[in-house]
């Protein structure tokens, strides 16, 4: 069971008009999108037994309040169309609940860690952006509420029109997708910014999906010996009372039009962005059954040094999360991880990296309505954080536009197909190249080695043939067997497709890496 609205009545009612008994959770505020062509669930509190109707443009609902005050609706699917009232009415309260400016549109959610979080105005010409930030059909929804091993079933947050002043502090990969999409499709578009800096894949994911396997043992056998040191329920009793506080301060704020308290924290492992299952209970499930277009995600650095684990960890989130929504297999992109760190022209003995990224083409590879925006060329080499954020939000544009809205525009970056030898050279053949690879700076292919049956890697010389095919020689590997490109954490590559996307890192063989035993 999910625990009640972390909002109560007296703090909506600021957000979404007069003070009444039925009450809706935070993800319906005044400024929201509501999902367009799919059925669309509206719920809430109320008493128990209390009658409650809701009505949205020609659309009236009814439902009866269950013993514990939940009640439900689900709207028909909706068509573009100017903003309306949304309107929450219970028989038993003083007022009804009015929801004003309700768009109709896509709604996405932008998750991840902090490369998703990296705000507007701290990207590359973030403040140059932010003079154009006033966007009516962009809206735009924070959640920043602290992890939770039991399920929670409402945010802590409000939507807000776009507007220098709103969207400087929201995720500038997602304002900058969500911009191209609102520019191309003409319709309002719905982002909730839900990233936590440095936060593990695993606390994404409910626990039951990892004490299932034994691959987590290891892990989840860590986090109880943390668990069995510190007076978890003493600390979560003060931070209640602490949110009960805020809540009632917060409530004054608005009422009076002054600027509103911060947010308390509690700096404690058991309620940070690593425990698992704490930003699943927190931050995902009061989403659901909150009805979406698609989820972009921007994370997997603070996994790197369990890549082979993320194998397994990262499609298990997404499986974990389409099923708690239930919409079936809604459409999810994530960013490849950037280069980082001193670069490696030659081949390296290992790189975490490298094997990161190879688990997420493995997740782009099983998963249906799923790809990936590799940008192994838009790293820093002294900086986890790269500035440029307008160029990764729109390669995840590209391919919401192409893969899941059907636009004429090259989505995928060029990928490894098939790799054959003959007479000492190797051919690997790419898949997906468009008009046909190139290398960005005019020279020869740079990036790619080769290795014999004794599993050293040399540098190779390579030549491009046919558009989509790179022939490979060394003369240290007379009989090459494997074949690898942009293996590093930092790799010299140059080989692009004719959309100018980059070709994804790859390797022909699957000798173990130096993630391989790593839990």
């Amino acid at each position: 069971m999910r625990l009640p609205f972390l909002i109560g009545l007296v703090v909506l009612s600021t957000v979404a008009v007069a003070a009444a008994d039925v009450r809706l959770p935070y993800v319906f505020t005044h400024h929201m999108v509501l999902q367009r062509d799919q059925p669309a669930p509206v719920w809430g509190k109320a008493a128990p037994e209390e009658k409650v109707t809701v009505r949205f443009g020609d659309q009236t609902h009814q439902a009866t309040a269950d013993e514990s005050g939940a009640w439900r609706v689900t709207l028909d699917p909706l068509s573009l169309g100017e903003p309306r009232e949304l309107v929450v009415e219970g028989s038993q309260s003083d007022a009804p609940v009015v929801v004003r400016d309700v768009a109709v549109g896509d709604v996405w959610i932008c998750s991840g860690q902090s490369n998703m979080q990296w705000s507007l105005e701290n990207a590359k010409d973030g403040k140059l952006e932010l003079l154009a930030a006033k966007r009516p059909n962009l809206r735009l929804l924070l959640v920043e509420q602290m992890g939770a091993q039991e399920p929670l079933d409402d945010i802590d947050g409000a939507w807000r029109v776009s507007t220098p002043k709103t969207a400087k502090s929201f995720s500038a990969v997602g304002y900058f997708f969500g911009v191209q999409l609102q520019q191309t499709l003409d319709a309002p578009i719905g982002l909730i910014g839900n990233a936590w800096g440095g936060s593990s894949c695993e606390a994404w994911v409910p626990l039951a999906e990892l004490r299932e396997k034994p691959l987590y043992e290891p892990l989840l056998e860590r986090w109880a010996e943390t668990e069995s040191k510190i007076d978890e329920a003493s600390l979560r009793a003060e931070y209640a009372t602490k949110l009960a506080d805020f809540y009632e301060r917060r409530a004054a704020a608005y009422a009076a039009g002054n600027p509103l308290p911060q947010r308390p924290s509690m700096d404690n492992l058991l309620f940070n962005q690593h425990r698992p299952a704490n930003l699943y209970n927190a931050r995902v499930l009061p989403l659901t059954p909150f009805t979406i277009k698609g989820v972009i995600w921007y994370q997997g650095e603070t996994n790197a040094g369990r890549a082979y684990q993320y194998r397994d960890l990262f499609p298990r989130m997404i499986t974990s999360w389409r099923a708690a929504w239930g919409q079936g297999d809604f459409p999810f992109y994530w960013v490849q991880l950037a280069d980082f760190q001193k670069e490696t022209a030659g081949p390296v003995e290992g790189s975490d990296w490298a094997e990161l990224r190879e688990a997420q083409t493995m997740a782009a590879e099983s998963l249906a309505n799923a790809g990936q925006a590799v940008i192994i060329d838009i790293g820093e080499a002294n900086d986890i954080h790269p500035r440029n954020k307008r160029d990764v939000g729109l390669r995840l544009a590209r391919l919401a536009l192409g893969e899941t809205y059907g636009l004429p525009i090259k989505a995928q970056s060029p990928r490894y197909e098939s790799l054959a030898v003959e007479d000492g050279k190797a051919t690997v053949t790419i898949a997906d190249v468009g008009a046909g690879l190139k290398t960005f700076d005019g020279v020869e292919p740079r990036g790619f080695t080769v290795a014999g049956e004794d599993r050293v890697f040399h540098a190779a010389t390579a030549e491009i043939k046919e558009g989509k095919r790179v022939v490979l020689t060394s003369p240290n590997v007379p009989q090459p067997v494997a074949v690898r490109y942009g293996w590093a954490n930092n790799p010299v590559v140059n080989v692009f497709d004719s959309a100018g996307l980059p070709l994804t890192p790859f390797r022909t063989d699957d000798w173990p890496g130096v993630t391989a035993k790593a839990r």
